[in-house]
């Protein structure tokens, strides 16, 4: 058994050649079949969701602090620097949104191949190319992938951890599987530190405090992970947060506060393709979209019975645990919903119910085998419509969000606010990177500026107030010149025009 398990995390060994007959070595076969679900989902990304999509709200904070065409976004306490970072190798010298989400597609497919191929040795591979095609194939997770976005590498890091952390505990000589838990728990605190803790709260729980699983090496590397992951979010708490229960209480703060909160209803009505839902009003989806929603626990459930009976019930139990720990502050303590939070339940889950879903393919010779087969190919095609229409509404919305900002952009650049500039007033943060300028607020969750600061600044550089029809300027900028730009209107401080970028 410990030989079985012992599978590198990454790379491949040295595989014999195929025999005469031609055929493809066992092991060579597995790992092409995986790399072919992670290349379809790369294709898909770039297929469906638009590569020439413009960059979202949370996007141009991320990637404005690595770019060089527009001033860093104020970065407010929740946000973590593995984002920008991870957009850096393209960010810091290119502004073509086109490249970086080509570069991200690529990206976020090889991270599923990888972490599909850390559970090789625990679960039958048809299982895992059904579980990655799956995830892949969900609308969020199609959308997100090629977006500057932490919530799938928080999912891709679980998978990993997970899967090396039972690895580890079945064979101790795997040194492969304490490098992947170690990586594994640095990428998700990378992207998000409190996702990090609530997705490993059970493998911390089993080291800790089962004696079965009491071993100190595999515990040791995962908190040091976990630290090292989070170590860069930590110094900065204390550099300029004022330490890190202050950040913590601004992260709780700018969310809404954290407590108990049922969010579920808050889910559900983002499953129709709204991205944030915030404040999460309005009517639920059709039952026709929600439905694979409610599916889902059940067929996981059934993915634990048929482990049990195929003695993997360990694996298959330890991944529904981290998955219903990554889903509590989401689901129960937030008050507002955006369908990207849940991407690490979704990919934690997606293995049993993967495993619950061939069992039923491959039901034993009956007369019932065809209709159950036949009711579960529908059922997948028919979840498959839903979720292409859902991703195709969603990339429509948000493509055209994109542009109204980036149109809001040229006009200002028309009226003569031209880096160096700053804006500030109604949804300013992504409308200055796209201007080129920097975004300041003096009040809300992204305060960083007082009136004194906006007018001194107006005196040697061009400023403008962007504000929906009907409503008023601050008091300061009401003798500035009122221009009408697409559906927002703006007020530009005098003479910016005239002024010299």
């Amino acid at each position: 058994m410990a030989k079985t398990l012992n599978v590198p995390l990454i790379g491949a060994r040295r595989h014999k050649p195929p025999d005469r007959s031609g055929r493809v070595p066992r092991r060579s076969a597995d790992v092409l079949l995986l790399a072919l679900v992670a290349g379809a989902f790369t294709l898909a990304q770039l297929v469906l969701v638009h590569p020439w999509m413009g960059l979202g709200w949370d996007e141009t904070v991320y990637v404005s602090q690595v770019s060089p065409h527009a001033p860093a976004a104020f970065f407010s306490a929740p946000r973590a620097r593995g984002v920008p970072l991870l957009v850096a190798p393209i960010a810091s010298w290119s502004s073509s949104t086109t490249l970086l989400r080509v570069y991200l597609a690529l990206l976020s497919g090889l991270g599923l191949f990888v972490a599909l191929r850390v559970w090789r040795a625990l679960f039958p591979v048809r299982v895992l190319a059904v579980a990655g095609a799956l995830f892949g194939t969900l609308w969020v997770t199609l959308f997100y992938g090629p977006q500057a976005m932490p919530n799938y590498w928080v999912a891709i890091g679980a998978l990993v951890c997970v899967g090396c952390f039972l690895r580890a505990r079945a064979d101790r000589g795997d040194r492969a599987a304490l490098w992947g838990i170690g990586l594994g728990a640095a990428l998700m605190a990378w992207m998000r530190p409190p996702d990090a803790v609530w997705v490993a709260l059970p493998l911390l729980v089993l080291a800790a405090a089962v004696p079965r699983w009491r071993r100190p090496l595999p515990l040791l590397v995962l908190v040091g992970g976990l630290l090292a992951g989070a170590a860069e979010w930590i110094v900065e708490a204390y550099v300029s947060y004022g330490g890190l229960g202050q950040r913590l209480s601004d992260g709780s703060r700018i969310q809404g506060g954290l407590g108990w909160n049922v969010a579920v209803g808050d889910q559900m009505r983002s499953l129709g393709g709204r991205v944030l839902c915030r404040p999460c009003t309005g009517g639920m989806p059709s039952p026709v979209v929600m439905a694979w929603w409610f599916v889902l626990p059940l067929i996981a459930a059934l993915g634990l019975v048929i482990a049990v009976r195929a003695r993997r019930r360990t694996p298959t139990l330890l991944l529904l645990a981290c998955a219903t720990t990554a889903g509590i502050p989401y689901l129960f303590m937030i008050g507002y919903a955006a369908p990207r939070f849940l991407l690490p339940l979704y990919a934690l889950v997606a293995i049993p119910v993967a495993d619950a879903l061939v069992q039923l393919l491959t039901f034993p010779a009956g007369r019932w085998r065809p209709v159950i087969v036949t009711l579960v190919a529908v059922a997948l095609a028919g979840h498959l419509a839903v979720q292409f229409a859902v991703l195709q509404a969603a990339v429509r919305r948000t493509t055209d969000s994109h542009s109204g900002w980036a149109a809001t952009a040229a006009r200002l650049h028309r009226l003569g606010v031209r880096p160096p500039c700053a804006l500030t007033g109604h949804e300013t943060v992504p409308i200055a990177f796209y201007a080129g300028c920097s975004s300041v607020a003096i009040g809300g969750h992204n305060a960083n500026a007082t009136v004194r600061s906006i007018t001194s600044a107006a005196g040697r550089m061009p400023v403008a107030v962007v504000t929906v029809p009907g409503s008023r300027p601050p008091a300061y900028a009401r003798t500035w010149t009122l221009h009408r730009a697409g559906d927002v209107n703006v007020y530009v401080s005098p003479g910016a025009g005239s002024r010299t970028p």
